[in-house]
């Protein structure tokens, strides 16, 4: 018979089996059966503690994590600890996560485990939850990634890809961009139903300044739950879209407005709609507005690319009309007075009026090659479509008739060149002959090109003053290193050779076989 001290301490065992917070098995590695389990196990699996005694182990073990305990038999056998994390079954079907840890212990000359359950289903779907905002977290910022480098990438202004870039992280019903050009929103561009689509292009006047700070709203987006209620958010939006946009308002209900704001300047906004009612969520708001930011410097961008591209413009016109006034009108001029002076002087000094005669010639061949550059410069295809020799004949016209300098041309061979190559070549042509101009005070100039299938050589040469090193640049003669870089984005190879009082020449050297 037990003493009373073994009698106390096997009560004491069976009080915290029985009490324990977490359950407790035994099981019979031989037959898998469980041999006794406290009632927290068996409550935990949904059954009574004397049902739950004729189950088999992994009857409560779900598919996805049997197995696992295909090792827990061969773990314990070998004395060692099972320890895992499982999804176990409840006896109505549900399922719910188990923290397994089980040791091994003999029991009536068998092997048996003891495993401690603990349910910490809550524990893995708050983890679950997090991993999951986590992805989505990581999932949008990736997204706005792209979404900027998209927007940046674009200088002409896209309206509707800044609704399509909205829509990868924003589903919505539909969706206008709106600029406000005199107190008007001014639709750019709509996504959603062929009605609204239809309804392209339209605008919408604002009632003075008060719709105006409306719109701002302190710089934040308005989330309406249901246009169709009696709050005054949903009153004005009515109000404000019957003007001509209330087709937006068909078969939606939730909408959010979210104002295009660059320095404290309300450029337009972005309104969305969706089906639902309170679609819009305060996380939806703020992802709406991040890329609403990057929308509107989307549109400042484009606005000073069109400003760029205006300057631009003006400054060749400008440009253009610089060397019509310094080079064709002038030469006209000169040629407008040999021809008012020509018939006297034929008759006083024959031999002269001849000389006359060339620089007439001259001046309005010069004249004639001039406007034909300029064409050229107007009509940039010429400079494809044309082949390089005839280029550079008019380029030595223009310049011999603007500096009465001669100039000796020789072209060998034949072949066409890729359109960037001879755009490279001319333009280095060009602004070899306008150095000449500006530096050389030269007297003779030598341009001999040589084309043939493996590529081309051209050497422009004068008998000018030259200069010390033209390795480096020397003061005022920058269009050297343009001529350079125009070279190297080709692939070609240009090389300076000069001296003082000895002239300068330049080689330009492209093979075919180095063409990307």
């Amino acid at each position: 018979m037990k003493n009373s001290a073994a009698l106390q301490a096997e009560q004491l065992y069976r009080d915290i089996f029985e009490t324990a917070n977490d359950g407790i098995l035994v099981t019979d590695l031989e037959t898998g059966g469980i041999l006794a389990a406290n009632p927290t196990a068996a409550a935990m699996h949904g059954y009574t503690p004397q049902a739950f005694l004729n189950l088999q182990l992994l009857a409560c073990v779900h598919a996805s994590s049997q197995p696992d305990f295909d090792r827990y038999t061969e773990l314990i056998k070998q004395g060692k600890w099972f320890d895992t994390l499982a999804e176990h079954v409840r006896q109505d079907g549900s399922h719910f996560s188990v923290e397994w840890r089980a040791v091994p212990f003999t029991h009536q000359g068998r092997t048996c485990s003891l495993a401690l359950l603990r349910d910490v289903s809550k524990r893995v779907q708050a983890e679950s939850r997090l991993q999951h905002q986590a992805e989505l977290q990581a999932s949008e910022q990736a997204s706005l990634l792209v979404i900027s480098q998209t927007l940046a990438s674009e200088l002409d202004l896209h309206p509707e890809l800044i609704l399509d870039q909205l829509g990868v992280l924003i589903k919505y019903t539909c969706a206008s961009l709106f600029t406000i050009e005199d107190s008007t929103l001014v639709a750019l561009a709509v996504r959603g139903s062929e009605p609204l689509q239809n309804s392209m292009p339209f605008s919408i006047r604002l009632d003075g300044e008060e719709s105006l700070q409306a719109l701002f709203n302190g710089q934040h987006p308005i989330r309406i739950a249901d246009v169709w209620n009696d709050e005054p958010a949903a009153e004005f939006l009515r109000t404000l879209l019957e003007n001509g946009a209330a087709v937006m308002l068909e078969g939606v209900h939730s909408w959010m407005w979210v104002p295009l704001i660059f320095k404290g300047r309300l450029f337009g906004g972005i309104g969305v709609a969706h089906i639902e009612c309170n679609y819009f969520t305060p996380h939806l708001a703020d992802l709406a507005m991040t890329i609403a930011n990057q929308a509107v410097v989307a549109l400042v961008n484009a606005e000073l690319y069109e400003h760029a591209q205006e300057l631009a413009a003006l400054q060749e016109r400008q440009r253009l009309a610089r060397n019509l006034h310094d080079a064709v009108n002038q030469s006209l001029f000169s040629a407008g007075l040999i021809a008012e002076v020509l018939p006297n002087l034929w008759e006083k000094n024959p031999v002269q009026a001849r000389r006359s005669l060339k620089d007439l010639r001259r001046l309005t061949r010069g004249a004639l090659a001039e406007m034909r550059s300029m064409l050229a410069e107007l009509r940039p295809s010429t400079l494809i479509d044309t082949e390089l020799g005839e280029l550079l004949h008019q380029l030595s016209n223009a310049f011999t008739g603007r500096t009465s300098i001669p100039i000796e041309v020789t072209v060998h061979g034949e072949g066409s060149l890729p359109a960037e190559v001879q755009v490279a070549v001319y333009r280095i042509c060009q602004e070899g002959l306008s150095n000449i101009t500006k530096h050389a005070r030269a007297s003779q100039v030598r341009l001999n090109l040589r084309l043939s299938p493996e590529g081309l050589e051209l050497q422009l040469d004068d008998n000018g003053r030259g200069f010390v090193s033209p390795e480096l640049t020397p003061s005022g003669h920058y269009g050297l290193s343009m001529m350079r870089e125009r070279a190297a984005a080709v692939g070609a190879v240009l090389t300076v050779n000069s001296k003082p009082g000895q002239g300068t020449e330049i080689l330009l050297h492209w093979d075919r076989q180095e063409e990307v």
